[in-house]
C-alpha cells in the first residue's frame, strides 16, 4: 500500500515517507478502510491454494498476510516495495519481502497467477510502462488487479460542507492534492486503469469503485496524513500552524464527515 514516487528519498520523491512515525497509523487505517473490497475482488478472481502471487509495493503487512494464507504452504507471495521494513511483518514461510522499484526496474521474475498494486502506479512516474511490465508477469490466465485513487473525480474530504470547519478540511485537502500533483502524482490515474489494461493486451477488463462517505478509519487516516505533511503545508503557504492545528482539533472531536477519493479497483487476465 505504500508508493514509490520518482526519486527514492529526496524531496522530489514520495510525498508520505514510509519512514516517518505517522507511516504505520496510516497503514492500519488504509487496511481497515480498503482491505474488505481488495479482498472480495481477489476472491472473485479466484484464488486459490498454491498460487503465485506478486504485491506490488506491499508497504503494510495485511494483503500480503492474507494472501499467504490462501495460497498456503504449496502457494507463493512476493512482496516488494521500495522500503521494505513494514512488509517483513508479514506472517508465513510462502512470503518473500523484495526491495524492488516498480518505477524504475524491471519485473523480479514471470509467471504470477496474480499480479496486485493498491495505491502504487498513481505516485509512480512512469506508471503506464509499469503497469505493461506487471501485465507481462503474469502467466497465460492470470490475472492483473490495479486499485488506485482517483482523487479529481471527487477532490472534497468533506462532501457536506456546511460550516467553517468543513471548508477548512476541504482547503487543507486541496492543499495536499496539490503537493501530490507538484511530485508527479496524477490525481486523474484511477479512470485509466480499465483502458491502460486493455491496451496492455488484457482479457476480461473490469472495473468499480468504492467509496467511503464517513468513518473513524477516515478520521484516523486524515489526522495522521496531515501530520505527516503539515511542514511541507505551512512551507509552500497552504496553510497556517494554526489552521492546522484547528483542523487536527476538528478532526479528533468528530466533527466532521471525512471521505476518501474513490478507489477504482480494475483487473484483467491475461490470454
Amino acid at each position: 500500500m505504500t508508493r514509490p514516487g520518482p526519486s527514492s528519498r529526496d524531496d522530489a520523491g514520495y510525498l508520505l515517507d514510509n519512514a516517518q512515525p505517522e507511516a504505520g497509523t496510516r497503514f492500519d487505517a488504509l487496511g481497515e478502510l480498503f482491505d474488505p473490497s481488495t479482498f472480495r475482488h481477489v476472491q472473485d478472481l479466484g484464488i486459490a491454494a498454491g498460487w503465485r502471487c506478486w504485491e506490488v509495493g506491499a508497504g503494510g503487512s495485511s494483503v500480503v498476510t492474507w494472501l499467504a494464507g490462501r495460497v498456503g504452504p504449496t502457494g507463493r507471495v512476493l512482496a516488494t516495495d521500495i522500503d521494505i521494513s513494514w512488509a517483513a511483518q508479514a506472517a508465513g514461510g510462502v512470503v518473500e519481502v523484495l526491495r524492488h522499484d516498480v518505477g524504475r526496474e524491471q519485473p523480479p521474475e514471470a509467471g504470477f497467477d496474480l499480479v496486485h498494486a493498491r495505491l502504487v502506479l498513481v505516485h509512480v512516474a512512469d506508471r503506464e510502462r509499469a503497469l505493461r511490465a506487471m501485465a507481462g508477469a503474469l502467466r497465460p490466465g492470470g490475472w492483473l488487479l490495479v486499485e488506485d485513487a482517483d482523487p479529481a473525480a471527487q477532490p472534497l474530504i468533506c462532501l457536506d460542507e456546511y460550516g467553517p470547519e468543513q471548508a477548512l478540511a476541504n482547503r487543507l485537502r486541496t492543499g495536499f492534492r496539490s503537493l501530490l500533483a507538484a511530485r508527479g502524482a496524477d490525481l486523474a490515474w484511477g479512470r485509466r486503469l480499465p483502458r491502460l489494461l486493455r491496451e496492455a493486451g488484457l482479457a476480461d477488463v473490469a472495473a468499480d469503485a468504492y467509496f467511503p462517505v464517513t468513518s473513524a478509519a477516515c478520521d484516523v487516516l486524515e489526522a495522521a496524513t496531515v501530520r505527516q505533511v503539515r511542514g511541507r503545508l505551512v512551507a509552500a503557504g497552504l496553510a497556517t500552524d494554526e489552521e492546522i492545528d484547528r483542523h487536527l482539533a476538528d478532526v479528533t472531536a468528530g466533527r466532521l464527515d471525512l471521505t476518501t477519493s474513490p478507489m477504482i479497483s480494475a483487473w484483467g487476465r491475461r490470454p
